[in-house]
């Protein structure tokens, strides 16, 4: 596990790549992540905000694939803030309010991987984080780009671009249209030999 630094990419030699998926805005995207990784096998780390409906609307859906660890939780905060603009005890709270939420609706703890916001983070941020458990901060090394809404191709384009051995990228279960790129995505992943792993895979404290 780093320390002092973020995660940006995956600390061991291999085909590995991590699959990160952060928000939850709409839950018909969330559910499709999930019926992919069931039909596939594939590994994926979610960054989610327990504020959105998603979580609890999806919850007996994902339930099996969290409690096997084919999905992993982190946490993305409870409301997505930035959360350089928070005081100490205002990170916290986000955190703690959405570890709370993890635990109570999924049975797991999400510790010690969080995701600010944005990418938006600085000293405080990180003293806040691993003062309550959160020592592993994790940002990421390429994106689909779909947090906006893009088409179907841009955000397949991005996964040529960005899906490579060791590689953290990050994705949104925000809009619909990465739902139609999703057969090139998982083209890509098998055409270069990938395997998609968790965080918990690949990291040890």
């Amino acid at each position: 596990m780093p320390v002092g630094k973020s995660i940006t990419a995956i600390p061991v030699a291999g085909p590995y790549l991590a699959w990160t998926v952060d928000d939850g805005i709409d839950g018909t995207v969330v559910g499709a992540y999930a019926d992919m990784a069931q039909a596939t096998g594939n590994r994926v780390t979610f960054f989610l905000n327990g504020s959105r409906k998603a979580w609890t609307d999806q919850a007996e859906h994902l339930r099996p694939l969290v409690a096997s660890g084919q999905i992993q939780l982190g946490n993305h905060t409870w409301s997505h803030p930035d959360l350089r603009s928070l005081t100490t005890s205002q990170i916290q709270d986000e955190l703690n309010r959405n570890e709370d939420f993890i635990q109570n609706t999924y049975g797991v703890s999400a510790k010690p991987f969080f995701r600010p916001p944005f990418g938006y983070i600085n000293a405080q941020v990180r003293q806040a984080a691993a003062a309550i458990g959160y020592t592993a901060p994790t940002l990421w090394y390429g994106s689909l780009g779909d947090s906006a809404v893009l088409t179907p191709d841009e955000i397949a384009d991005l996964g040529t671009q960005w899906f490579n051995a060791g590689r953290v990228v990050i994705a949104h279960a925000n809009h619909p249209p990465v739902l139609d790129a999703m057969p090139r995505l998982l083209a890509t992943i098998d055409q270069r030999g990938l395997r998609t792993v968790t965080l918990r895979d690949v990291f040890t404290s």
